[in-house]
């Protein structure tokens, strides 16, 4: 049974090609990559939860993805703007990492942990409902995605623990990411081209 189940893992591993050498990337350009990341990060922690210039494309891909799921049921549809704008950054990581280029994933797996700061911050105005909502349709059905979604699994109460997880792990994300990126320093070979960038 063990040698079946290494044999399953192995076909996994084999199959996303995490096996093989990453893309070189130059050090100019992880140097580069890390500064913005790190400038981004500033600029995310002075606004203390506050709406982000890059929110506005998460918004959109949210709005999109209540759009999308919504043909599956109501339910579905209410998460669904939250699963599609997690997703689409998460898939384009996965695909950059299948490819094995390294600026391309963490500039992903970045902005998909990212989008949990977003995320944290719907969440934690579910009690108060004061955030304005965005809606695709007739503004006077729109209603706040998190307030009826605890509401719904009667968790409203642990609105700002479970939002302030949400937070945490978004933020713990994106300096992995970024410390994953800086660590690339350290690699024996760079490719000094300049169209790695």
């Amino acid at each position: 049974m063990r040698e079946k189940l290494h044999t399953i893992f192995d076909a996994i591993i084999d199959s996303t090609r995490a096996r093989e050498p990453w893309q070189p990337i130059s050090r100019p350009a992880v140097i580069a990559w890390v500064v913005f990341y790190l400038v981004f990060a500033a600029y995310a922690f002075s606004k203390h939860g506050e709406f982000l210039f890059i929110d506005t494309a998460n918004l959109v891909v949210h709005e999109g993805g209540h759009a999308l799921f919504g043909w599956f049921g109501p339910t579905i549809g209410l998460w669904g703007g939250t699963i599609l704008q997690w997703l689409v950054p998460f898939l384009l990581a996965a695909y950059f990492f299948h490819r094995r280029q390294p600026a391309a994933f963490v500039f992903c797996l970045f902005f998909f942990f990212e989008n949990w700061l977003y995320t944290a911050a719907y969440m934690a105005d579910a009690i108060a409902m004061d955030l304005p909502l965005v809606t695709l349709g007739d503004p006077e059905f729109a209603r706040h995605d998190w307030n009826a979604i605890f509401s719904s699994l009667g968790v409203l109460d642990y609105t700002p623990w479970i939002a302030g997880t949400v937070r945490l792990f978004g933020w713990t994300g994106m300096l992995a990411s970024i410390g994953w990126l800086g660590s690339r320093l350290r690699e024996p070979a760079f490719e000094s081209n300049r169209d790695i960038l």
